[in-house]
Formats: C-alpha cells, structure tokens, sequence
C-alpha cells in the first residue's frame, strides 16, 4: 500500500519532468555520463523507510525533488513470489490434511494384540504376489509348533489359523529355489523350527572287538535290543529260542524277516532283549533292531532291505 507521502512527491515530480524537453534530458545524460533522473529524483521511491530529510509539503521548488548525498535511502525489499506460492500451497495442504481421516496401516490396529493378523495377512500378501512363480522339490521342513508361536505372538492363537498360515508357507516354500525372492526365503526362514529333521543325523552303528553289532528298534510301546554276530543261524530272545518266545509264525517271521530278504539266515547269530507291549509290536520291534545290525556288518544290504525282497 503506497503511504500519502509517496503520492505527494509523485503528484509534484510529474509537472517538473512534463516541463523538461526531452533533448535537454538527453544532452545532460551524455554530458555527465550519468542515468537519467526518472527514478533517482524521486524520493518517494521506499514504500517501507522513509528518508532521514523529508520534502516540505509547502515547498515547490525544483532543486527540492533532487536526492543530495547526504540522504539516507533504503530500497523496498524485493517480493519473493515463489515463497508466497509455497506459502499458499502450504496453506491448502493444511486444510486438504486437517478434513482427512486417518487411517491405521494394520487392520487389526484396534485389536488388543494385533501381532498374529499382521502375520497372516503378510503370508497372504506374499501368496498372492508370487503364486504364478514356478515350483521345484521343496526340502523337508519342520515348522514352528503352536506353543512356540503363541509364545512369539503373545497371543491365544486358534488351531485353524495357525494352520492356514502353515500351509501358506509351506506353498510359498514349494517355490523353485533359484528363483524364491527375498522376502519369501525371510519369512519362510523366520518360520522354521530351531531343529530340522537333518540336523539329527543317528550315531553309525559299528562293530566292536568281539564282531558283534548293536542296534535298538521300537515299535508302538515296544522297545528292543539286539546284538549280530557271525555264526550258524541261533536266535536267542529273552534268553529263550525264537519258536519259544514267539508262539505265532507271522512273528517268527518277521523277527528273522532282514536275514531272510538278504539271504543270510544260518551265517549270524543273534540274541537280544525286548520289553514292552503286545507280541506283534515286540516281533515288528526286533525286525528294525536286526536289520540295523546286520547293516553294520554290511552296509551293501541297506538297498535290498529297503526293497523289502
């Protein structure tokens, strides 16, 4: 806004540079080298601070609109429009931001303990984006039980739930390898069981001093030991023979059933110790027992054993 003085000396200024050829103007500004008086003989020019010596208002004398050097002049600040653009950006920003609801990223923001659906809805996000992925031989796996990820959610979570995300997983994890993305083999890896099933590797069974081989077989609630060592065929259980401590065939047979698919019945000797359950899980029992030390004799036979001929 232009203060009254400013338009005083405009209203004064404008008659004296009408009077003034523009000859006059021109032979001056050659002669002295200096710019023209347009706008050095006005003082009016500082909207903001006025001169230290203002113009008498009564005063119409020429030399009185002339800038001497004793004055002091500011100039107006320069106006930054892009400032004042930002500004009024900012301002409707604001008022676009305050007429907005805020919104949680979590579903389950309101829940009590969210941890378990953020988790469920992570697999799910992952499923859905990388189920066209082609799939390969996934390794065997052992996951997380349900206490252990009640413990890690802090949380009741329900059976059903636990395992739609387990089966999720192990989909995910069905990815062919070389091409599973990071974030599937992160969250695949931060399910995973502290043991794995190829982590418990069984001791080998040798053979000590005296020839003989050792071997424990269960079955049901059946326990059994056995001992294998070269000889004539004898079978000794429980201290008795085989026809006393088995009355039924069928566990006759399947008590020598390894040293009979492999053909080596009257070439060892065995004895051993079961306990435990009926009959038929002590026989089934001895049959894993026997075949184990009989492989440590002859660890080519684990073939034919697996064939079951």
């Amino acid at each position: 806004m232009t203060s009254p003085w400013a338009l005083g000396s405009l209203r004064r200024a404008l008659p004296v540079l009408k009077s003034q050829p523009t000859t006059c103007l021109w032979n001056r500004h050659l002669a002295t080298r200096q710019p023209l008086l347009q706008p050095q003989s006005l003082r009016a020019l500082s909207t903001t601070t006025p001169p230290s010596a203002r113009i008498d208002h009564a005063s119409t004398s020429d030399d009185s609109l002339l800038l001497s050097e004793d004055d002091d002049f500011t100039a107006a600040p320069e106006i930054d429009f892009e400032e004042a653009t930002q500004e009024k950006l900012y301002d409707k920003a604001e008022k676009f931001l305050r007429g907005l609801r805020i919104v949680p990223d979590s579903p389950a923001y309101f829940n009590a303990k969210p941890n378990s659906t953020d988790d469920y809805l992570y697999l799910q996000m992952l499923l859905r984006r990388y189920i066209t992925l082609p799939i390969g031989e996934s390794p065997r796996v052992k996951w997380r039980s349900l206490a252990t990820y009640r413990k890690m959610a802090d949380e009741m979570v329900k059976t059903s739930k636990y395992q739609r995300m387990v089966g999720m997983l192990k989909r995910m994890n069905r990815i062919h390898p070389e091409l599973m993305p990071v974030d599937v083999r992160r969250a695949v890896n931060l399910w995973l069981s502290t043991s794995q099933p190829n982590d418990n590797k069984a001791a080998p069974i040798l053979v000590d001093s005296f020839g003989r081989a050792a071997a424990v077989g269960r079955r049901k609630s059946s326990s059994a030991k056995a001992w294998v060592v070269e000889g004539d065929g004898e079978i000794l259980i429980n201290g008795k023979p085989l026809h006393q401590a088995f009355a039924r065939v069928h566990d006759r047979q399947s008590v020598i059933w390894a040293l009979k698919a492999t053909d080596r019945v009257d070439k060892y000797n065995v004895w051993a110790t079961v306990h435990g359950g009926g009959t038929t899980g002590q026989a089934e029992a001895l049959t894993l027992a026997v075949s184990k030390a009989l492989m440590a004799h002859e660890p080519g036979l684990k073939l034919y054993l697996r064939k079951g001929e």
